[in-house]
């Protein structure tokens, strides 16, 4: 068994036997490596989202908490390609580095013949981008966790004069596409609502106050070439 294929295995072993811990030795004899593999191998999970825990002394092991971990999906090698595809093109995104941790407990939850299809699969997949395209600005976290919990967020912001001021933003909403994000929200400063583009964000920092529910169509208009449409979800 490769690695790849031991740690999905991992998972649904530690999913079929939660709430119960499996210790490390366990482990190591199930899947015949030695003790430092399977420790380097539950790292590598929990840097990648996995839930597993860790309990030490004589009745430790790991657990995975099955509530934030999905059972086995029915999801085709095909239709798992087309998820990552999409995913794949979310670089520089809000929450693109979710989209990742997404994707693998994604295919985590696959059969491992399944997985093993869509792996093969997806490497038949060649994403092109412009040669002078340089990497997008990815939004930071503490934009992405303001948005997420409706919280006060206070900018350094350049303009495009490069002329910098501080701000405390109300966050509305991500508008943009692959080349650029944006922040809208309601500027304080100005008493109005403003578009903030990412890459023009110098700082910021999370404050305490819970932001007022403000509706993104209270706030802005469409831009006269292009159309502003929801993310779907469904």
């Amino acid at each position: 068994m490769n690695r790849t294929d031991r740690l999905y295995a991992l998972v649904e072993h530690l999913r079929a036997c939660a709430p119960s811990r499996v210790s490390a030795r366990a482990l190591a004899a199930r899947f015949e490596v030695s003790l430092r593999t399977i420790e380097r191998d539950i790292a590598a999970l929990q840097q990648g989202g996995v839930p597993i825990y860790a309990d030490v002394g004589r009745s430790g092991g790991y657990t995975l908490d099955k509530s934030r971990t999905l059972p086995p999906l029915n999801f085709t090698p095909a239709e798992a390609v087309a998820v990552a595809i999409s995913l794949g093109r979310a670089e520089g995104s809000p929450f693109s580095r979710s989209a990742r941790t997404a994707l693998q407990k994604i295919v985590a939850a696959m059969s491992a013949a399944d997985g093993a299809s869509a792996r093969e699969l997806a490497g038949r997949i060649r994403l092109l981008a412009p040669l002078d395209a340089g990497e997008p600005a990815s939004v930071p976290a503490v934009l992405e966790e303001a948005m997420s919990a409706r919280r006060v967020v206070r900018l350094a912001y350049a303009d495009a004069d490069g002329v910098e001021t501080e701000r405390d933003v109300e966050p509305v909403a991500f508008t943009g596409g692959t080349r650029a994000w944006y922040l809208i929200g309601w500027c304080r400063l100005r008493g109005d609502a403003r578009v903030f583009r990412i890459d023009r964000v110098r700082r910021a920092v999370l404050l305490e106050e819970t932001a007022p529910e403000r509706r993104f169509e209270d706030l802005a208009e469409n831009p006269p070439d292009a159309i502003v449409r929801a993310l779907e979800f469904v």
